[in-house]
């Protein structure tokens, strides 16, 4: 998914401005979601009401549909992913949260995801490098920046 537009945002996600910054994040986003055109992107809004209908299952089913016939497409896996989070099914939430950062290695939210599994699970010293290589992408994300120290105070 590299190309100069994305290497450009990318590079926004560093910059002081704070505006900026929130620009490239929304950016990212938003080519994130239309990766497979508006088709993609429906698909992936049907899930989302039916997660906000408390439908887990019908919103399950759907993007294992669409993992298994475009599964190429990042965001369907992050989505799934953040269903299996709010399940509390954390195992199979980190399983797709890898399968995002193996098909797009710079998708910070994915690897938020992955910090917070982690957390969740007690397994606090893979969530600070989860965290890490997310703020290695958005180094002004503060949230990151505090679920680190939060993640290293229950080590001590």
């Amino acid at each position: 998914m590299h190309s100069p537009k994305i290497d450009a945002l990318l590079a926004d996600l560093k910059h002081p401005e704070e505006a900026i910054r929130n620009q490239a994040t929304q950016e990212l986003w938003r080519i994130w979601f239309l990766q497979k055109g508006v088709v993609g992107l429906e698909l992936l809004e049907r899930a989302q009401a039916l997660m906000e209908q408390g439908d887990f299952a019908a919103a399950e089913a759907l993007l294992n549909q669409v993992v298994q016939t475009q599964p190429d497409f990042a965001e369907a896996w992050n989505r799934r992913a953040v269903l299996h989070y709010l399940q509390r099914d954390y195992r199979k939430s980190l399983a797709d949260c890898q399968k995002v950062v193996e098909l797009n290695p710079v998708h910070f939210g994915a690897l938020h995801g992955q910090g917070l599994c982690h957390t969740a699970l007690g397994e606090y010293v893979a969530a600070i490098q989860a965290f890490r290589r997310a703020l290695e992408i958005q180094p002004y994300a503060l949230v990151n920046q505090r679920l680190i120290l939060e993640c290293t105070a229950k080590l001590s």
